[in-house]
This record gives C-alpha cells, sequence and structure tokens, in this order.
C-alpha cells in the first residue's frame, strides 16, 4: 500500500490577557477558538471534519477535553486523545500523527494545548474559585505513561521542585567547563539576553520589552533570587494564558481541500528517548544520553547535520537546558537557538510551550520557503526528550521516526545511597530562596565507591560562600540527610 505524506497546514498561536478572572476563559474555551484558528488559517473549515482530536495534558480538571472540543467543531464521533505530563509531549503527538497519517489510520489530525496560568495566578490572589469545567469521561487513547521522576533519596530531602533542580544541573555544568562564577553567571545572562532579543520580535511572545544581560543576572524588586544561580528572568515563565494548535492532514488531503501549497509544512523525521527517569542513577548532571542520541538521529533520517539548519528552537525552561541540548546537537551557537525568545520569555505555558514553537517555527518557515528547522522538546528535569524537523519543502523520503530507548537504557546508572553518613565529593548543588533570603541548599556528592548521595545545607555563612565560589570538588560530610564542610 502506497504510504501517505504528513503535512501541517494550519496553525494557531492565541493568548488572553484579562484582568477579571471572572471573564477570562478557561483553557478548553481557547483550545476550541485555536483549533477553529487553524483552520481559518488553513483557508479550510473543512478540516474541522477530523479523524482526531489530540490535545497536551495541562494543569486543569479536564478529564477528556479532546471529546469536548470535537463536539464543539462538529465532529462528536472523532477519536479523542490526551498526552501525558511533559514538555517533549506536544512534539511527541506531532511525531505519532505524522505516522498516524503515513499508515493511513487517519487522514486529518487536530492537536491542540492551553493553559491559564495568568488567569490562574490572578484568582489566587484574589482568593476566587474559577469552577473550571471538568469534562468527564476517558479518552480513546493516552500517548505516554505518567510516571513519577522522584527517587526516593530525592524525596527523602524534599528536592523535587524544577526550581531547586535545574541549577543543580547548572552548576555542575559550569564546573564542568571550568568557568568561574561571575564569569558563568555572565554568560548564561548573555544567553537569555540573546533569547530576549529574538522574543522583542516575535509578535506571539508575552514579554517583548527588551533586558540586558546585567539586568536579567541582577536580583531587583521584579527579579527576586529564586535559585542560585537563576534569579527570576532565568526561570520558566507560566503566568501566562496561551493556547496553540495545529492541524496535520495528508498531502492528498491538502490537495483536494484545495489548501495553498504556500501554507504546507512537511514533518522530515522524528524521534523520542528519556533519560534515566531518576536524577539520582544519571552519571552527571551536565550532559544528556538521551538528546544526543535521540537528537542526532533524527538529524541523521533528514539527511542533515546540525550546521544544515537554518533555524532552531532549543527547549529553554532554564538555561543548563539550552546548553547541554545545544552540546549534545553540536549547534551553531553563533546563530539564535530559539524562534520564539524561550519560556521565559515568549512565555511557558507548562507542557504546551512546544506547540507555539512549532507554530512560531511554522510561521518563520512559510516566510522563508525551503528551509529546514529544528525543534527539541524536553519534559521533567531535563528527562524526556522528542525532536522534530520540519520543511517547508517535501522530504527525499517518507517520514521517517525512531525510538532511542534502547540505547538509551544501556548507559551507566549510578547507584544511590539514602541517609548516608561518611565524606563525598560535591557534584553539584543549588541554593533556594525564600521571602527572607537563603533557606537551604541541596547537594549532590559522589562518594569514594562512585555511589551518589545528597544532603542539605543550612548554614547561612556557607550558602553565601557557595554563591561566590566553587564548590563543586570539594569535600562534604554527610549524616542523616544534612551536609556540612
Amino acid at each position: 500500500m502506497t504510504q501517505a505524506t504528513p503535512v501541517l497546514v494550519g496553525i494557531k498561536h492565541l493568548e488572553q490577557r484579562q484582568s477579571d478572572p471572572k471573564v477570562a476563559q478557561e483553557p478548553i474555551q481557547l483550545m476550541i477558538e485555536a483549533v477553529k484558528g487553524a483552520a481559518r488559517d488553513a483557508g479550510s473549515e473543512e478540516l474541522l471534519k477530523t479523524n482526531s482530536v489530540r490535545v497536551s495534558k495541562g494543569i486543569w480538571p479536564y478529564q477528556n477535553p479532546g471529546k469536548a472540543i470535537a463536539e464543539a467543531i462538529g465532529c462528536p464521533h472523532a477519536e479523542s486523545v490526551i498526552s501525558s505530563f511533559g514538555g517533549n509531549f506536544v512534539q511527541t503527538l506531532v511525531n505519532q500523527s505524522a505516522l498516524d497519517i503515513q499508515n493511513g489510520l487517519h487522514d486529518v489530525i487536530i492537536i491542540t494545548g492551553a493553559e491559564c496560568g495568568y488567569t490562574a495566578a490572578k484568582a489566587a490572589k484574589a482568593k476566587l474559585d474559577l469552577d473550571w469545567s471538568s469534562l468527564p469521561g476517558t479518552p480513546d487513547r493516552q500517548l505516554g505513561e505518567d510516571k513519577d521522576m522522584r527517587h526516593d533519596a530525592e524525596r527523602a530531602i524534599r528536592l523535587g521542585r524544577p526550581i531547586a533542580v535545574y541549577p543543580i544541573m547548572e552548576i555542575a555544568l559550569r564546573h564542568h567547563l571550568g568557568l568561574g562564577v561571575e564569569e558563568h553567571l555572565n554568560k548564561i545572562s548573555q544567553l537569555w539576553a540573546d533569547f530576549n532579543q529574538v522574543a522583542v520580535d516575535n509578535p506571539n511572545a508575552w514579554i517583548r520589552e527588551a533586558k540586558t544581560a546585567e539586568e536579567i543576572r541582577t536580583p531587583s524588586q521584579i527579579n527576586r533570587p529564586v535559585s542560585f544561580p537563576y534569579p527570576k528572568f532565568m526561570n520558566s515563565n507560566d503566568n501566562v494564558d496561551q493556547a496553540a494548535a495545529l492541524i496535520m492532514c495528508s498531502e492528498e488531503k491538502a490537495q483536494a481541500l484545495g489548501i495553498s501549497r504556500d501554507k504546507w509544512i512537511y514533518p522530515w523525521a522524528g524521534s523520542d528517548a528519556h533519560d534515566h527517569y531518576y536524577l539520582s542513577n544519571r552519571d552527571n548532571f551536565y550532559s544528556s544520553p538521551a538528546i544526543r542520541f535521540a537528537g542526532n538521529r533524527c538529524l541523521e533520517m533528514a539527511g542533515l547535520d546540525s550546521h544544515d539548519l537554518d533555524m532552531v528552537d532549543v527547549y529553554s525552561c532554564f538555561p543548563v537546558a539550552v546548553q547541554i541540548a545545544s552540546r549534545e546537537l553540536r549547534l551553531d551557537t553563533s546563530k539564535p537557538l530559539t524562534v520564539t525568545g524561550g519560556l521565559t520569555w515568549s512565555g511557558g505555558p507548562l507542557n504546551n510551550y512546544v506547540m507555539n514553537s512549532i507554530v512560531r517555527m511554522a510561521e518563520l518557515l512559510r516566510e522563508n520557503q525551503g528551509q529546514k528547522g529544528l525543534i527539541t522538546a524536553n519534559g521533567g528535569y531535563i528527562t524526556k526528550h522528542a525532536f522534530g524537523i520540519y520543511s517547508t519543502e517535501p522530504p527525499s523520503q517518507p517520514f521517517q521516526h525512531a525510538d532511542l530507548q534502547s540505547e538509551v537504557d544501556q548507559t551507566l546508572k549510578r547507584e544511590v545511597v539514602i541517609g548516608h553518613s561518611g565524606e563525598g565529593i560535591v557534584e553539584g548543588y543549588s541554593i533556594v530562596f525564600g521571602p527572607n533570603g537563603m533557606e537551604k541548599a541541596f547537594v549532590a556528592a559522589r562518594l569514594a565507591d562512585e555511589r551518589r548521595a545528597w544532603g542539605v545545607c543550612q548554614d547561612e555563612g556557607v550558602m553565601q560562600s557557595m554563591a561566590t565560589e566553587e564548590f563543586c570538588g570539594r569535600s562534604v560530610k554527610l549524616a542523616d540527610h544534612v551536609a556540612t564542610f
């Protein structure tokens, strides 16, 4: 049987900035509006007669949002699909949808998602119950599975919030690269300033105000310290109301519906893999075998080298995620590493950011016919990864997909000791701030037998020193989860 050729034909980004949370639309309403907007973008309302509605799972109470969307657009019998949690799953949804179209399972697939963090924050501040719909029912399919990504050793010291975990990896990378504390801060703040400049020129970005590297790295009234070395301006910004939608169909369907050829975006290749689910088990904190294997295989399947790419959007929840992905994929860092401005400036609607990055990539590819773009997607703690390559030009071979999990699973899996008493060498750390300043430092230590252990330091003097001196490589004493120097 001849394989169909998948093509992305409809895209839509939308947002709301409603100051009154009582009148703001809820996420499901934004999704429905985005889907209809994507059909208008393609120039064919017929696309709403879809076979499948696929939703990126969000922080909302909906049980079967795909069904509600399908009913709202007039195709109540369409398959309803929901993803698992994770910023990787939008690209995974696209990868799977391309395969489903290629294999003839469906000829039109709608993908959408939305978050209303801006409205939720305003409601919480005003102590309002938003009373969003529950949309009961069970989706026909769930893509992926929701897994706990915290090791018992991490639970024992209450390590789990991304704002505490990502800085550990950032500082481990700083030490690996041999950078001084100030030198490193200058480097990552300049990286974020470069992202900010892209957001300034992105009409879809939530924050388009220009920021200098100095403003980004310097704590202030609007840039409070969150967890060293990241002040607020280096954190993903989930305080946004944003939605997006993608409509994919077969090339034959696009032709039959008369969709203009200059709207078409071809997915060339996609790949997926995850690193060891528990941070504690990873060989080190400054690399990602899953990005290395899956990202480079995606390029290989597309017949490209990283330097052949015209545009990239590297998932950018925190600076370390960008640096690790750029190193593993050998990206040309003299070129922009984002098309949106990233999750701080363009907006970080939790699991759905990548849908907005695909929309922006598609917009730019339409404006620059023949160019090629790479999307990277990340979930967890640089844990779950998906990749996609797109172009207005048809690929030289059918859409290619690979799952690199078996290769990643063969990489070193470090053993962990819970409640270790004794000495170790610091591998990485983060300092978490509260309303009154530094609250605690999470410390990862490598033991003499190459196992890993964790501790917490709450000595204010030591924490002050940790923010100005390199503590990686130093000896630390652990006892009852307490780290002392």
